[in-house]
């Protein structure tokens, strides 16, 4: 069942005194995935709140792995286009590809943007990605 009002169950677990900071970091973090993000005061009010400043970053560090920690930050963020895998035969227990999977197979098949990846886009126009292994 889908929690309507995530912040009302959310505030009293931050609150609480007998957890510990960590466990409320995860709850915070439960909460911006929930979500797909936040806005910056509202993270800055809850971290306040909570007294978890020394290990805000923790919180913050996540737009690194391309989750979106802060709202505004998902405009900006230039999502990679994905591969279409519906056809592919797939285990019951393992339906998603992460997107390294992607950015792998276009990387053997010289596909890279060179714009977006520099360094990896420097093959020659003759290789063919029959030394890759």
């Amino acid at each position: 069942q889908k929690v309507k009002d995530s912040m009302r169950v959310l505030l009293p677990v931050l609150l609480n005194k007998s957890h510990d900071s960590y466990d409320k970091i995860r709850a915070i973090l439960l909460y911006i995935f929930s979500t797909n993000g936040t806005t910056q005061e509202n993270l800055d009010k809850l971290i306040q709140n909570v007294q978890i400043e020394s290990d805000s970053d923790m919180i913050r560090n996540w737009k690194y792995l391309d989750v979106p920690v802060i709202a505004s930050f998902v405009a900006q963020q230039h999502k990679y286009p994905r591969r279409d895998r519906s056809k592919e035969e797939t285990f019951q227990l393992s339906r998603w590809t992460p997107v390294i999977k992607d950015v792998m197979e276009d990387a053997i098949e010289n596909k890279l943007d060179s714009k977006d990846w520099p360094y990896c886009s420097r093959c020659p126009p003759t290789w063919n990605g029959s030394g890759a292994v």
